[in-house]
């Protein structure tokens, strides 16, 4: 009989301990109802809406940057010449070294058309890597919101993955010799200040600023354009951004 009463005495712990941890992994792990003050939305729908809007941005815009003439003939990002060197590009073409000018312009857009190449992983880690409070604060933020979560969480790791790509697409096709000869008859000009830019240092910052500059292009056509919403999710997502 003292063994019976003590079973049943132990029946309801068990059960009590049992919902304990039940309530600690709902707490732990959100589910699709956990309320984010955004109505019927819920965490994971809002993480998940962001990050397929952020891997469609990356997957259709910085795609094409990656391509022949990605940079050169989008005049958006096209990199054109630092203002060091815009008197250099004068000066060659009056001289009539035009397509010494043009050649030196064209090979640092193929260089960074190399160096985006290797975004792609660390853009899809930075979105993976995406918390609920960041999904939140990024849909009910302003139009390049996502795109500035991106830069902040990005472009130190794409810096370091950038430079020396252009250094080397810069001796793979020989840019470094031929920018080298544009300076050196630059430099052996009568009455004109000397210059030695650091080419490789201001292709990398200009290949970054073209990568966000298309994503943002991406993030605000999905923003204000409902057409844009290609998904069920996407159109749910940014509804909500609509009422804001």
């Amino acid at each position: 009989m003292k063994t019976k009463i003590a079973l049943l005495l132990l029946i309801p712990t068990v059960g009590f301990s049992q919902i304990k941890i039940l309530d600690e992994i709902k707490k732990a792990v959100p589910s699709k109802t956990t309320s984010t003050g955004l109505g019927s939305l819920s965490n994971v729908d809002i993480s998940q809406g962001l990050k397929e809007a952020l891997n469609k941005g990356i997957e259709k815009q910085v795609t094409k940057l990656t391509a022949v003439d990605g940079f050169y003939k989008n005049e958006m990002v096209k990199i054109l010449l630092p203002e060091e060197l815009q008197k250099v590009d004068k000066t060659l073409r009056k001289m009539g070294m035009s397509s010494l000018a043009d050649k030196g312009i064209l090979m640092l857009n193929r260089a960074a058309e190399d160096a985006v190449k290797e975004s792609t992983p660390i853009f899809i880690d930075a979105v993976k890597n995406m918390s609920f409070t960041d999904a939140k604060n990024i849909l009910m933020g302003n139009e390049n919101a996502a795109t500035s979560y991106l830069q902040t969480e990005t472009t130190n790791p794409l810096y370091a993955k950038f430079n020396p790509v252009i250094q080397n697409s810069f001796a793979k096709v020989g840019a470094d010799k031929v920018w080298a000869n544009i300076i050196k008859k630059y430099n052996s000009l009568p009455l004109v200040t000397k210059v030695n830019p650091d080419l490789t240092d201001y292709t990398t910052n200009k290949a970054l600023e073209g990568v966000f500059k298309m994503i943002a292009v991406e993030e605000k056509d999905i923003r204000t354009n409902l057409n844009a919403r290609s998904t069920d999710l996407l159109k749910k997502v940014f509804a909500k951004q609509d009422k804001k």
